[in-house]
């Protein structure tokens, strides 16, 4: 079997058996082949656990959006295969078996759910690929001891996609059009209702709750785009630290150090406002110390293959820190220096060009551009026209001088002459001058990325 493959007798040992590797650059390897993702780090437990990402990533899943029977597919046949324990703890609306996978016989429970908003695919991909490691599905040695020592030291149990009705159209809602994080007090959905009696049949110690935020979230005010957003949530609204709650923030800080290793700067903390409809903020209360980890998005990463990589890698790490107690010695400030989101930005500024419609003179405005899908940056929309120095954007173009001739697409022909409507596709041709046979200089929008 895979599992009694990988699981061979070994000693534990210490932290030093993750190698060290040489340092590079994030965001200037491209994606989403096996190479690309196999990054090295400053942070050698980062570096094998990126390599391992690699090594172990699920080919049948290369976009974020997938159905719960492609899911299921892949992953059922390496779990059973394995020996790990595979339970159906409920159904969704339209009758989905939801699954969980239990890997591990350690003193303390670890849960993980991922997905309960249905185009939020991330993390659901990256257990996908942790399952695959655990089973050792290359038949390797090298990671027997870490497999073994997490093993030995927690009993994890995924929950993968548990909004699969929404999954199934990428929707956030569930199939009645409920978000199911709003639904742990109430619990109307079957879905909440399972996540609920999972945790009270579990009691985890820890947990950890899965999402994909905004792809137009910046780290604090004028910080860039998110790539990570990371909550200890609170238990109540005086948003005080209790034993629960102390715990998760180590456990939040034992996170950001290893992702801020190969995200420096992208890292943020999420809002701790507490919600008493939400499953974290409750499952908090209830006494789990819970993380929530939020997936933003990163420049050329259209379909979070990077960032899938990067939550492999850290949740490996943060397995064996809890499996070794190393958490516990993190620092607390670790968690509680990183800047909060920011949300409202624009996609795209267009800043310092004269817009030129059909019959009217030239005017000096910017534009304001958001793309209906903000992450693989496609599908761009006028969203402001004006003066908008000042307005804060992911993503800022310059043309000085220049002149934006609007595609024909763009535009609306009316009886009084020519107009651009704000929601119109976003696709301008920059040219050296007024007259529409100048220059031309490039094109912002329609099948570029921009």
């Amino acid at each position: 079997m895979l599992a009694k493959r990988s699981l061979v007798a070994a000693a534990v040992v210490s932290v030093s058996v993750f190698g060290a590797c040489s340092t590079r650059t994030l965001e200037t390897v491209p994606t989403p082949n096996a190479a690309a993702v196999n990054l090295c780090c400053g942070d050698s437990a980062m570096g094998v656990a990126l390599r391992i990402a690699a090594d172990y990533r699920e080919p049948t899943i290369t976009t974020r959006r997938f159905t719960h029977e492609q899911f299921w597919s892949a992953v059922l046949p390496v779990a059973t295969y394995a020996e790990f324990k595979v339970d159906e703890v409920g159904k969704s609306l339209h009758g989905r078996p939801l699954r969980t996978i239990t890997i591990g016989t350690g003193r303390d429970t670890v849960l993980l759910w991922s997905q309960m908003h249905g185009d939020e695919s991330t993390a659901t991909m990256a257990l996908a690929d942790i399952v695959r490691w655990f089973a050792n599905t290359r038949a390797e040695s090298r990671d027997d001891a870490l497999r073994e020592r997490i093993m030995k030291g927690v009993t994890l149990v995924f929950l993968p996609m548990l909004n699969p009705d929404g999954a199934e159209v990428f929707q956030r809602e569930n199939a009645v059009g409920v978000d199911i994080n709003r639904d742990a007090r109430r619990l109307s959905t079957p879905e909440a209702q399972a996540l609920k009696a999972l945790h009270d049949r579990l009691k985890p110690k820890f947990g950890f709750n899965l999402h994909d935020q905004n792809a137009r979230t910046r780290v604090g005010r004028d910080g860039v785009q998110a790539a990570i957003a990371l909550l200890a949530p609170a238990h109540d609204a005086s948003r005080g630290y209790n034993d629960v709650r102390s715990r998760a923030r180590l456990v939040a800080s034992t996170l950001a150090t290893s992702f801020q290793t190969e995200l420096p700067n992208r890292v943020a903390k999420y809002d701790d406002t507490f919600n008493p409809r939400a499953f974290g903020d409750l499952i908090q209360q209830w006494g789990t110390s819970t993380v929530l980890i939020e997936s933003g998005a990163l420049p050329g990463d259209p379909q979070k293959q990077r960032l899938r990589a990067l939550h492999v890698a850290a949740l490996i790490s943060v397995f064996d820190a809890l499996a070794t107690g190393a958490w516990s010695s993190a620092n607390p400030d670790t968690y509680e220096t990183l800047l909060f989101n920011t949300g409202g930005a624009s996609d795209l500024l267009v800043l310092g060009g004269s817009l030129v419609l059909p019959g009217s003179a030239p005017a000096r405005v910017d534009l304001a551009i958001n793309y209906d899908d903000a992450v693989a940056r496609t599908g761009g929309r006028v969203r402001e026209v004006g003066d908008l120095a000042g307005v804060v954007a992911i993503d800022t173009i310059r043309v000085d001088g220049l002149f934006l001739h609007p595609d024909a697409s763009t535009v609306t022909r009316a009886s009084a002459g020519v107009l651009l409507p704000i929601g119109a596709p976003a696709v301008l041709h920059v040219r050296r001058g007024a007259d529409a046979v100048s220059e031309f200089v490039r094109t912002i929008g329609g099948s570029t990325r921009n």
